[in-house]
């Protein structure tokens, strides 16, 4: 289900929020659009690179953060962008502009170690060859942390076209389950690494998200009883 938005205002303007998908659409639409498949080519991740089975354009210790950045076409990047700016503005506000972009990046690194090991352990040699590309991992480490600090905000979505207000620990919560069930059955299939979508990143960054916001949370709390 597409999210609509949510009925929590952002207190301030999530100034790293709306530079990151800035960023996002200037990679789009000035590095991939002029340059077709040999930009995703070029800064794409391989996990292959990871065990030098392959010679990549990039080291993979760079890979990891241009793959970040990079999107298979417009229903990509605007499915991700949608996402960010929805749940990103409120979580920026809950850990700060510095936090909020080290969670970014850090949860962007967790989800491709995940579907890198994943597809290592489980995936054929020619999967670990298959590129990975998109922000989707930094982002469900986002929607992981949003999990924790706002499990009751109202998340608007369309319900057989009718438009409902769902609460945020059961919208998240289905979708983290989507996206395990889906990875594991690619895995069981034999599709762990070329299946299309990158679920484990997905899961992997989730719940990276779900322990950064767990312990902050227990620390602010701390805090406050002190």
């Amino acid at each position: 289900m597409i999210p609509l938005g949510d009925n929590i205002p952002a207190r301030r303007f999530p100034i790293v929020n709306v530079l990151l998908i800035v960023a996002n659409f200037a990679v789009f639409l000035f590095y991939e659009l002029p340059n077709g498949e040999q930009a995703v080519l070029h800064a794409s991740f391989y996990p292959c690179s990871v065990e030098n089975a392959c010679a990549t354009s990039e080291p993979w210790g760079v890979a990891w953060i241009t793959a970040m950045f990079l999107h298979a076409g417009w229903d990509h990047i605007l499915g991700n962008m949608l996402f960010l700016a929805i749940f990103g503005k409120n979580v920026e506000n809950a850990l700060g502009r510095i936090g909020y972009l080290a969670l970014y990046f850090a949860g962007g690194f967790a989800a491709t170690m995940t579907q890198t090991a994943m597809t290592l352990l489980f995936g054929s040699a020619s999967d670990a060859q298959v590129p990975t590309l998109g922000a989707s991992g930094a982002i469900a480490a986002v929607l992981g942390v949003y999990f924790v600090f706002f499990p009751d905000a109202r998340i608007r979505t369309f319900l057989l076209w009718f438009p409902v207000d769902i609460p945020a620990w059961i919208y998240l919560g289905g979708w983290f389950l989507y996206q395990f069930f889906e990875g594991n059955y690619a895995l069981v299939s034999g599709k762990s690494g070329g299946s299309g979508v990158a679920f484990f990143a997905h899961v992997g960054g989730f719940i990276f998200g779900v322990i950064v916001g767990t312990i902050v949370l227990r620390s602010q709390s701390t805090r406050t009883r002190v």
